[in-house]
C-alpha cells in the first residue's frame, strides 16, 4: 500500500521503519558508508528551505498476524523548488524488482506534474542498481561529479597545520562554527555569487544573496545539520576572498559533508583555497572528536581543487550523477506501461 506520509506528524514507528529501509539500501548499495541515526530524522526529512516544498510517499506491507502495521518498504520523497521537482527514491532490497520502484516514480511524477513542473532531477549513486533503473525510465545523465572521503585517522596532522598557515600576506584566516558572524554575511554572499568550486548545473542552487542565505543556515540548524565554515578575508578591503563550509549531520555524525568551497577569482593564485580547507580540517578535529571522515563532492573537471583534495588526503570514491527527464513523458511512459 503506498500512501502519501508526513514525516512531521508520523508515528516514531514509521520514522524508525524508514530508518530501517534507509540503512538496508546504504548496506546494500554503499556498504562503507556510515549508517544513519534517528536523531533528527524526523526534522531532516520534513524541513526545507522558504518557497519549496517536500511530498513524501511510503509504500507499507500489510499488517500482520497480530495486527500490528507492516514494515515500510520503500519511500520517495518529490523536493519542489525553483521549476524543478527532485525525487529521491528508496526500495528496501528485499522489495526490489518487484515494481515498487517504478510505482513510487510514477505516484510522485504525477503530482510532479499537477503541481505544473516540467522537469524532474534526481542523484544517482554511480555503480549502484538506480544507474540501470532509471536510465530505463528515461532519465538523462547531466551531470557527473567524483565524491571523496577523507580518513581523519589517517591524517598527518604536522604536515596539515604547515598547510594551513599557507596562505600569502595580506589575508588572515577565520573559523566561524555555526555560520559566518552577520557583519560578514553581505561580503559572504557576494563570494558566493561570484563563483563556486562546483557548476551551475547542480540541482540544488548554492545561496546567492543575504537573506538566502540566512535561510540555508537557519534551515540547517532545524534539520539538525550543524555548520562549520572557516573565511579567508583580505585585510585591506575586509572582503571574503576565500571560504569552505563543512555540515556535521545527527543523522551520520561520525561523517561530514563537505559544501561550497570557493575563492574568488581577484584573490586565486595565494594558496587559499589549501589553507582554508586545511584549517577546517584542525578545527573540525577539535569541535567534533568522534567525526571520523570527511565526504566531499567535485566536478569532474574542477582539477584545482582535486589536486587540493588530494594533498589533504581525501581519495576518489564513486560517481554521483545527476539525471533529468521531462515530466510529462515521464509520466506518459510509466502510464502506458502499466
Amino acid at each position: 500500500m503506498v500512501r502519501e506520509w508526513d514525516p512531521r506528524t508520523a508515528s516514531s514507528d514509521e520514522v524508525a521503519s524508514v530508518l530501517d529501509t534507509l540503512n538496508a539500501v546504504l548496506a546494500a548499495d554503499l556498504p562503507q558508508d556510515p549508517p544513519w541515526r534517528e536523531s533528527s530524522l524526523r526534522e531532516y526529512l520534513s524541513e526545507v528551505m522558504p518557497g519549496e516544498r517536500r511530498i513524501s510517499w511510503v509504500a507499507q506491507a500489510e499488517p500482520g498476524q497480530d495486527g500490528r502495521p507492516g514494515p515500510i518498504l520503500g519511500h520517495v520523497h518529490a523536493l519542489l523548488l525553483g521549476d524543478i521537482g527532485v525525487l529521491e527514491v528508496l526500495v528496501h532490497p528485499a522489495a526490489r524488482r518487484s515494481g515498487l520502484g517504478r510505482e513510487l516514480v510514477l505516484i510522485a511524477a504525477r503530482r510532479v506534474y499537477q503541481e505544473g513542473f516540467r522537469s524532474i532531477g534526481v542523484e544517482v549513486v554511480g555503480d549502484t542498481p538506480a544507474v540501470a533503473f532509471y536510465e530505463s525510465l528515461g532519465f538523462t545523465r547531466e551531470y557527473v561529479e567524483t565524491r571523496s572521503v577523507l580518513d581523519l585517522r589517517a591524517v598527518d596532522w604536522p604536515t596539515l597545520a604547515e598547510m594551513s598557515t599557507g596562505v600569502g600576506a595580506g589575508y588572515h584566516l577565520e573559523f566561524c562554527p555555526g555560520g559566518p558572524p552577520d557583519d560578514l554575511i553581505e561580503a559572504y554572499a557576494r563570494a558566493k555569487a561570484e563563483v563556486r568550486d562546483v557548476d551551475d548545473g547542480e540541482l540544488r542552487p548554492s545561496s546567492y544573496d543575504p537573506q538566502r542565505l540566512r535561510d540555508s543556515l537557519d534551515t540547517l540548524h532545524r534539520r539538525g545539520m550543524k555548520p562549520y565554515i572557516v573565511l579567508a578575508l583580505h585585510e585591506h578591503s575586509g572582503e571574503v576572498a576565500g571560504l569552505t563550509e563543512v555540515v556535521v549531520p545527527a543523522q551520520h555524525p561520525t561523517r561530514a559533508d563537505q559544501y561550497d568551497t570557493i575563492v574568488v577569482q581577484d584573490h586565486r593564485g595565494y594558496g587559499i583555497d589549501r589553507a582554508i580547507k586545511a584549517r577546517m580540517l584542525l578545527e573540525l578535529r577539535s569541535a567534533e572528536p568522534t567525526l571520523t571522515e570527511v565526504q566531499t563532492w567535485n566536478a569532474q573537471a574542477n582539477e584545482a581543487m582535486l589536486k587540493v583534495n588530494a594533498e589533504l588526503g581525501y581519495r576518489p570514491d564513486r560517481e554521483w550523477c545527476e539525471y533529468s527527464v521531462d515530466v510529462a513523458e515521464l509520466v506518459h511512459r510509466l502510464d502506458a506501461a502499466r
